[in-house]
């Protein structure tokens, strides 16, 4: 937000898509391919070391256990949320995921039920899963669920507008919805499986990031293609130089389809290789999962 502010001021009467190529212009571009194979390879390899049970557990720390189901209700919400609350009483020497994660419809469900003080109540906004509908309507479902006790929105950026260019539109959108959530974080997903070229990540990651998004996330999980260690590398490179040219640390987020214990471990251990020990916790670093919450736990107590 900042370098949008600053480019503002100093060029009035230039066109508003000079902040995009002045902020671009920080950064190569252009990914290299070959790069991203050498790091998911040498990712791999590391992998099946990696199922130490202190790994597993900040693993499983930093899932936001997942519910975006059709046949969600009231009574499902209810019962997912008990199962967070008993877990404390059933494995107390583990720590719990990181938040749940539902429809903004039923924020104030999960918030007044949820006993467990450092698991976050989070729901999904602005339009998810697709972001096609009027801003004023992001606007409103963002507000409501943050009044309705969400601490922590995930939004989804318009990939038709990565595609044709319009920059704007998305730096203004992600601005005012970090603005409405204030101290509240904000995740934006980029929809990587949507963009079409690892470019295109980049880019994105970009502009969520100088629009003040908190993390950013891969996919929704929805229809699209779900998360890629390719595109995963590039938002993990992205946040870093990103950090190293402002000073703002943003965390990642893996989400759609990781179902497995070494997909998570995959994943995790991108982000240890690019982004170092600092990233390696749930302030940083999420995995959205459903499936994957009991097959980690399983594996941690047997």
């Amino acid at each position: 937000m900042e370098i949008y502010d600053e480019m503002e001021e100093n060029s009035v009467n230039e066109p508003t898509t000079d902040k995009f190529t002045e902020a671009f212009n920080k950064y190569n571009m252009k990914v290299d391919v070959t790069w991203v194979k050498s790091i998911i390879e040498k990712a791999k390899k590391e992998v099946p070391a990696g199922h130490e049970k202190e790994t597993l557990k900040k693993i499983f720390s930093c899932i936001d256990l997942t519910t975006l189901k059709p046949t969600d209700n009231e009574d499902t919400i209810l019962a997912f949320v008990e199962k967070v609350n008993s877990f404390e009483d059933k494995y107390p020497d583990l720590p719990s995921v990181a938040s749940i994660c539902t429809w903004p419809l039923y924020a104030s469900t999960v918030s007044r039920s949820l006993e467990v003080e450092s698991v976050r109540t989070c729901c999904v906004s602005g339009g998810f899963p697709s972001s096609q509908t009027f801003f004023e309507v992001k606007v409103a479902e963002t507000s409501l669920a943050l009044h309705d006790g969400a601490d922590e929105i995930d939004i989804v950026q318009n990939a038709g507008h990565i595609l044709n260019g319009d920059y704007e539109t998305l730096a203004d959108e992600t601005d005012e919805l970090k603005a409405l959530c204030a101290d509240k974080t904000l995740k934006v997903i980029l929809e990587t499986g949507a963009l079409g070229t690892l470019d295109n990540v980049k880019k994105a990651a970009l502009i969520a990031m100088y629009s003040g998004a908190d993390f950013i996330k891969t996919s929704t999980g929805k229809e699209i293609p779900g998360a890629d260690p390719e595109s995963f590398c590039v938002m993990c490179k992205t946040v870093r130089e990103y950090a190293d040219e402002t000073g703002r640390t943003v965390g990642v987020k893996a989400a759609g389809g990781i179902s497995s214990v070494d997909d998570a471990l995959l994943y995790w251990t991108i982000a240890k290789i690019i982004l170092g020990k600092d990233w390696l916790n749930n302030t940083r670093f999420r995995i959205g999962a459903s499936r994957l919450a009991d097959k980690l736990l399983d594996e941690i107590t047997k």
